[in-house]
């Protein structure tokens, strides 16, 4: 325990240096440090329903995370791969995981029809067959993607940003820039780059982080949209990089102004230096003793994480007119109800939250450890929020009875 309260002293002296300090962007970076043992859980990986991909994913020869520094090299993916390459061709489609196998039969959930390109549109950068230091096996494929043309008639979707290429990531997001560390000791410059962040060809998007020669580069998006309502469902697809010194993240913060941390921070998905551990959090308070409790987390551990994409969600109910009750929150991977934890009081309206897609390099959460050479993909499909989460508010109900509560760190 005294090296989790060494990182959290660590990080709590790096948050107080990023705001005493005068800085353009002056935004916390994601999640927190060392988690207590007890706020761990296991999850369930076999028999994981193999209705993607179509063709069949390698032995893996690693029970957990792969090992740090057993990477091979690869060669540049500003080009796409020959075709005559022992990867194969690259994939053309991918898509959510088959429906869970914990909870009641869910109906798989699929992004609108892809329009027509414009002409001349720029071309981002190729994603590549393979993924890149992301696990041991050389050939691990993206899963095949088959959108559908019709929405089902019960996902009940009010958002739902379009990722065809010929759409702007601005469009949709904001580029937050900066390389003053966020608050983390992070060694990332966040860009606005089109290398860093762009749409593929089948309505993906990618934010890349790049280490080249000691020079950090990436993308952190914010939404231009927010909840904006009080209860609902937000949810994507995400398939992460996963390797030492890599902090890939799907997040939420209020939309500014804010004060952080007292405001409110919402963690759905995010990975640590290639630990195959989803942390899902809660944050309302500073890194100090006074704000111990504050901060609530729940482990997941996921050895696929590097081999398949999973769906992350969070569900959220707020009330009104009940004293000293705000409403209520279930944190979600793949329609499995995983952690849930009530709304804090004093912190921002749920309305008011936006979301948060990046891809962080180095830092406190890593050890200090930094990517090697090379492209680091993170992979987001099916973002949208809906009215209700799947199954409907009385399935919320029945999740809160058997999820387990967020764990203090």
């Amino acid at each position: 325990m005294s090296g989790t309260f060494n990182k959290l002293l660590e990080k709590g002296k790096a948050k107080v240096k990023e705001y005493s300090t005068p800085s353009n962007q002056g935004y916390p970076g994601q999640g927190q440090q060392g988690q207590a043992p007890h706020g761990f859980n296991q999850y369930p990986h076999a028999p994981y329903p193999q209705q993607y991909p179509q063709q069949p994913y390698p032995p893996s020869p690693y029970n957990n995370a792969p090992p740090p520094n057993q990477y091979p090299q690869y060669p540049s993916y500003n080009v796409p791969p020959p075709q005559n390459s022992p990867y194969g061709p690259p994939p053309q489609n991918w898509g959510p995981p088959p429906p869970n196998q914990w909870a009641q039969p869910q109906q798989q959930l699929s992004p609108p029809p892809i329009p027509p390109n414009k002409p001349n549109s720029p071309a981002p950068p190729p994603v590549p067959s393979n993924r890149p230091l992301s696990g041991p096996s050389t050939n691990n494929l993206a899963p095949p993607y088959h959108p559908t043309p019709q929405q089902p008639p019960d996902e009940k979707v009010y958002w739902r940003p379009s990722f065809d290429q010929a759409t702007p990531v601005a469009h949709n997001f904001r580029h937050e820039l900066g390389a003053h560390g966020w608050g983390n000791n992070e060694s990332q410059n966040y860009i606005a780059s089109p290398q860093n962040s762009f749409h593929t060809p089948d309505g993906r998007l990618v934010v890349r982080a790049i280490s080249q020669n000691g020079t950090y580069t990436s993308a952190r998006l914010t939404s231009h949209q927010t909840l904006s309502r009080p209860r609902g469902y937000l949810t994507a697809t995400v398939y992460p990089p996963c390797a030492e010194g890599i902090w890939p993240a799907f997040w939420m913060l209020p939309k500014d102004p804010f004060q952080w941390p007292t405001d409110g921070e919402i963690d759905i998905f995010e990975n640590w230096n290639a630990d195959s551990k989803n942390h899902s959090c809660l944050h309302w308070g500073a890194y100090n003793g006074e704000d111990w409790n504050k901060h609530r987390v729940i482990e997941t551990l996921m050895p696929s994480m590097y081999q398949q994409p999973h769906t992350f969600g969070v569900a959220w109910i707020e009330e009104d007119g009940i004293p000293n009750w705000r409403g209520r929150l279930i944190w979600y991977i793949d329609g499995r109800p995983v952690m849930k934890g009530n709304i804090p009081q004093g912190t921002r309206r749920m309305e008011d939250f936006r979301i948060l897609i990046n891809v962080a390099m180095g830092g406190t959460v890593c050890g200090g450890k930094l990517p090697r050479d090379g492209q680091y993909d993170m992979v987001v499909s099916d973002l949208k929020m809906c009215e209700e989460p799947v199954g409907g508010w009385h399935q919320f109900e029945r999740d809160w009875e058997g999820a387990p509560e967020g764990k203090p760190m």
